[in-house]
């Protein structure tokens, strides 16, 4: 499947959280049907994402989505809140292009790393930011920004399940 990354358009939020849906049920298996349940970001969520600029799709060869990627400036990183790939786009290189885009996003906006808060012991989360190039960060190390991000999470019962921050920096060559 080939794949091109651009700006998410107005009509496809409800596409992005169809996305969402597919890609979270595959957490039922890993024991996690409270994820696998959890509604996808809201329409006025998505929308203010692809507003402020930080919404992109992956496009298939007839430009529909295949996944998509949000993120906000936290600090001096920016955040990817969420990275999601339809599961029959899965294990072709479609988020690491998204987060590859981003990164390019984020050093053109003078942000010096990307950083995102995933699970650690899912296969396609943390191991799989770890092979890109994602390093744990270490408790004394978040920001403001990101404490803020790890009590909401929290709050929203994700600490459940083992959970850490991860970074990479802009500066790094990304593919």
């Amino acid at each position: 499947m080939r794949t091109h990354i651009r700006a998410a358009a107005p009509d496809e939020l409800s596409a992005l959280q169809d996305i969402e849906r597919a890609a979270g049920a595959l957490f039922r298996a890993l024991g996690m049907p409270e994820i696998a349940d959890d509604e996808p970001p809201a329409f006025s969520a998505l929308d203010h994402y692809r507003r402020a600029g930080h919404c992109w799709v992956a496009a298939d060869e007839r430009d529909r989505p295949a996944g998509y990627l949000i993120a906000e400036p936290v600090d001096d990183a920016l955040h990817v809140e969420q990275v999601s790939v339809h599961p029959r786009a899965a294990r072709r290189g479609v988020g690491r292009s998204l987060i590859a885009h981003a990164a390019g996003r984020a050093r053109a906006q003078g942000l010096t790393s990307v950083t995102l808060t995933t699970f650690t012991d899912v296969p396609w989360n943390a191991p799989y930011y770890a092979r890109l190039g994602f390093r744990p960060l270490a408790e004394a190390a978040l920001t403001p920004g990101l404490r803020q991000i790890r009590a909401e999470e929290s709050e929203h019962g994700l600490d459940r399940w083992p959970r850490v921050c991860m970074s990479r920096t802009t500066s790094d060559k990304w593919s």
